[in-house]
């Protein structure tokens, strides 16, 4: 039977925060009972007076994790049993709603790339943008929206978008996803169709090498389009994909995430990039906070602030001395996050102050 952890108190925006694990090995019928009894808790200690503090993530933190959980532990004694737990009947009820695709039988996959692999693009492309998958001779592809200075990241044309929904019917079972890194992604596709798929998308504009590199940028709409940001995030994040425009220097760097808000409601997850930007208003003016050390799934921590904020013009030489440091201090094929945990902030914070004295 899965069993599962539940987690409370993350957040984002000026607090930012990671979720504690208040229970482990919950049996899956009871997440609901367990949720409600988390909710209790919420609704009989929030700071409904304030507005600013009427968060779980507040609550946590200011009752300590390990009181929260008791709390909530006592209440879901009381309610664990109720008819909100899930049975069996209803696991399979819902179940049958996402029944398997009819995929068809596996072929050599080996044997149907091979024919293309001496093709170096198509050979790229496929080591970062196409992932396994559970049925043999199907794989999972990811569809960049990041070509770099040619559009926005993350923008796609209707005119691409009706492509994507052809491919998604042709290749695959009519399913598309959207990543939370802003891309498209088409989860069942034959490996014979992949030479196929990747020359359509190519033509496309939508076949860029560059999934979980540098240049896979997240950034929210910021003051182009949001009335809440202090800052633009589409410029920043142009001017630092038309720096990298090496795609075999961005392979050389590896897995490297740059992400940027333009306000602290933090739609672009600035604090778990590797790399963060945080657009802030001064006065009346756009300056952009920088931190390092962000990072999301199972090793998750939030960035550390640099420095002193940046004006925009100045963000591409800023993510150039932060990649020439990771450079100069990488050991063998360390990822950035690696290279970071070893040496910490300070030969970053040096070398991008330099000139400062700082």
């Amino acid at each position: 039977a899965a069993l599962l952890n539940v987690l409370v108190g993350g957040g984002l925006g000026r607090t930012a925060m990671l979720g504690v694990v208040i229970r482990g090995a919950l049996p899956w019928r009871h997440l609901t009972t367990y949720v409600e009894a988390v909710l209790r808790v919420y609704n009989r200690h929030g700071r409904r007076d304030n507005k600013y503090k009427a968060r779980i993530k507040i609550l946590v933190q200011a009752l300590g994790a390990e009181r929260f959980a008791a709390e909530v532990e006592r209440e879901w004694e009381q309610i664990k049993d109720s008819p909100a737990t899930i049975t069996k009947a209803e696991y399979r009820r819902v179940a049958a709603h996402f029944a398997l695709p009819p995929y068809a039988e596996a072929a050599d996959a080996a044997a149907i790339v091979a024919p293309h692999a001496e093709n170096p693009a198509f050979a790229r492309w496929c080591r970062r943008n196409v992932h396994a998958h559970k049925v043999a001779g199907y794989a999972s592809v990811t569809l960049s929206t990041k070509p770099g200075i040619t559009a926005p990241p993350g923008d796609v044309t209707s005119a691409q978008m009706r492509a994507v929904a052809e491919w998604a019917e042709q290749y695959g079972f009519g399913e598309i996803r959207v990543s939370h890194e802003q891309n498209l992604i088409l989860p069942d596709v034959r490996q014979r169709d992949l030479y196929e798929l990747w020359l359509a998308a190519e033509a496309q504009g939508l076949a860029t090498a560059n999934i979980g590199l540098l240049t896979d940028v997240i950034a929210c709409p910021g003051g182009d389009f949001c009335s809440l940001a202090n800052a633009r995030s589409i410029p920043v994040a142009q001017a630092i994909q038309a720096r990298f425009q090496d795609l075999d220097f961005l392979h050389d760097l590896g897995e490297l995430s740059l992400n940027i808000s333009g306000c602290v409601n933090a739609c672009g997850h600035h604090h778990l990039g590797n790399i963060g930007v945080l657009g802030v208003d001064k006065n009346g003016e756009e300056w952009y906070q920088v931190t390092l050390g962000g990072n999301q799934g199972l090793e998750a921590a939030i960035g550390k602030v640099i420095g002193r904020a940046f004006r925009a013009e100045e963000m591409p030489d800023v993510v150039d001395k932060i990649v020439a440091t990771f450079c100069a201090h990488r050991i063998g094929d360390e990822s950035f996050s690696e290279t970071y945990a070893r040496i910490g902030l300070a030969p970053f914070k040096e070398r991008v102050y330099a000139q400062e004295g700082v």
